[in-house]
C-alpha cells in the first residue's frame, strides 16, 4: 500500500520499526534483549506484538494459579517497570526504539489488563483480542505517547493505555449483559 491510513502507517514495511528483524541469537546475547523479546516471542513473524500477546496470555495462567486478587497486578507491574529497562536498552541496541521485535510492553499490557478481568478461558480470550484491537488503533492518549516519547518509558506507557481502552471496552459490554451471556456459555461447555 503505497499510502495507507494514518492507523496502519506504523505497521507498513517502509517503518524502520519493522524492518528490524532480530533473531534468537541477539534475543539472548543480553538479559535486556531477552526480557524486551519476551524470551524469544518478539522474535516470530508475522505479528510479533500479536505472538507477545498470545505468550503473556498463555502465561498469565501461570500467575492464577499461583497468586489471587491484587497480587496478580505484581507480574504485570513488574514487567513495565523492567520492561522501561529493557525496551530502552534493547531500543538503543537495535537503533530503532520502538522495534516491532521488542514485545515485553505487550506482555505487561496484557499481564495487567488479565488481572483485573473475571478469571477463566473466556474473559483471557476477550482480554486478548481487545488488546490487540486497541494495541493496533492506538487511541488517545497512546496515539501522542507512540508519537512523541521515543523512550523505554513511551514503549511500554502507550500499551498500558491500550490495555485501558480494551479494559473499558469489556466492561461496556459487561453491561450490556454480555458478561452473563458468556457465563452461561462458559458452564454449559
Amino acid at each position: 500500500m503505497r499510502n495507507p491510513p494514518r492507523i496502519f502507517r506504523k505497521y507498513s514495511d517502509s517503518n524502520p520499526a519493522y524492518r528490524v528483524r532480530p533473531g534468537l541469537r541477539f534475543c539472548f546475547s543480553s538479559p535486556a534483549h531477552a526480557i524486551a523479546l519476551f524470551f524469544g516471542a518478539g522474535v516470530m513473524r508475522p505479528g510479533p506484538g500479536t505472538w507477545g500477546s498470545l505468550a503473556a496470555a498463555l502465561s498469565f495462567f501461570c500467575f492464577e494459579g499461583l497468586l489471587s486478587g491484587a497480587g496478580l497486578l505484581l507480574p504485570g507491574a513488574a514487567a513495565f517497570f523492567c520492561g522501561v529497562w529493557a525496551a530502552g536498552r534493547t531500543g538503543e541496541d537495535l537503533g530503532v526504539q520502538d522495534a516491532g521485535a521488542i514485545v515485553i510492553d505487550e506482555v505487561a499490557a496484557v499481564w495487567l489488563l488479565l488481572a483485573v478481568l473475571p478469571a477463566g478461558i473466556f474473559w483471557t480470550l476477550a482480554g486478548f483480542l481487545a488488546f490487540r484491537v486497541f494495541d493496533i488503533v492506538k487511541l488517545p492518549p497512546a496515539s501522542g505517547i507512540d508519537r512523541r516519547m521515543h523512550s523505554g518509558l513511551g514503549v511500554m506507557l502507550d500499551d498500558v493505555f491500550a490495555a485501558l481502552w480494551a479494559l473499558a471496552a469489556l466492561q461496556a459490554l459487561s453491561w450490556l449483559g454480555w458478561g452473563e451471556f458468556c457465563l452461561r456459555w462458559t458452564a454449559s461447555g
